[in-house]
């Protein structure tokens, strides 16, 4: 699809990206919704004029941009069905989006992934920190967490107390490369954002995208919203994917957690690829086709 290309996620790159999509599609607006620890912009996409919001989120994770590129593809692809009147999957995109109202984060955790892409810039005024924090390492193409070595997806107040226990049993007490909940709930400003942002908007589902296993997760801790796990099954369905449910840490902090303790709705957690962690660039389009229906589908199911 022209005007997509994918490469390592940078912040730049994503910019670029989104004002590409923002000239050849009016009915895509950007907003800059928060601001990272290192003081990016984040942004976000939203798309559809209905009532009915729904969430789509990646890069909680630094190593896992790779997920972000699915969903700027998808971006892409939904772009031109607007301007063609292409049906895709049977679905008018447009109509659709006149039902509902997606909004878009391709990349939550800007500063962590410059650091997973790029690694460690000489002049990086958390230098001495964060290779200390990365046990002395100059590597950081694991690094999960964001500049402060707290990782977002544990920074939610879903659980945070027992986490900390949890923390405590694992030998974590301050920042890391990956596991670290931060000092209280929201702590951290990409985090802050976002929840602000939902609590804003009133979304009726929201969609976090982690790497890898090809997992659906929808409850939190055996709870789950009603009608959450046919949803789920349907996700399965469309993607391939295995039905499951989070245990010991991933069980605690995370976005979706929060969002179904906080509003009783539904909220799921995809793993997408395989292999280890950070899943190479080539994999990018095999992860895309995979979501593919799904992402189209989406405004259909909830």
């Amino acid at each position: 699809m022209s005007g997509f290309t994918p490469k390592a996620l940078r912040c730049a790159d994503l910019y670029e990206y989104l004002e590409t999509l923002a000239g050849g599609c009016p009915e895509m607006g950007v907003e800059l919704f928060g601001k990272t620890m290192m003081g990016a912009r984040i942004p976000a996409v939203t798309v559809g004029e209905g009532e009915t919001g729904i969430l789509l989120v990646s890069g909680h994770h630094a190593s896992e941009w790779i997920t972000g590129l699915a969903l700027l593809r998808f971006l892409f692809e939904l772009s031109e069905a607007i301007r063609t009147g292409r049906r895709i999957y049977g679905l008018d995109t447009g109509f659709l989006l006149s039902q509902k109202r997606l909004t878009v984060i391709p990349l939550l955790n800007i500063d962590g992934a410059a650091l997973a892409i790029d690694g460690l810039p000489a002049d990086h005024p958390f230098a001495e920190r964060l290779i200390g924090m990365n046990g002395g390492s100059e590597d950081f193409s694991h690094w999960q967490a964001n500049a402060r070595g707290v990782d977002l997806n544990h920074n939610y107040a879903a659980g945070f107390a027992e986490y900390r226990k949890i923390e405590a049993e694992n030998g974590i007490f301050g920042g890391a490369p990956t596991k670290y909940s931060g000092s209280y709930p929201e702590s951290e400003p990409e985090t802050s954002a976002l929840c602000a942002l939902i609590r804003s908007v009133g979304f009726r589902a929201v969609v976090s995208l982690h790497t890898q296993g090809e997992e659906v997760y929808y409850s939190t801790l055996g709870y789950a919203p009603a009608g959450a796990r046919k949803t789920a099954e349907d996700i399965v369905r469309l993607t391939g994917y295995r039905l499951s449910a989070p245990s010991g840490t991933a069980a605690y902090g995370g976005l979706s957690d929060w969002f179904i303790r906080e509003f009783d709705r539904p909220a799921f957690t995809l793993e997408c690829g395989k292999g280890k962690n950070p899943l190479p660039l080539e994999q990018e389009f095999g992860i895309y086709l995979r979501l593919r229906r799904f992402f189209f589908t989406l405004p259909t199911m909830v």
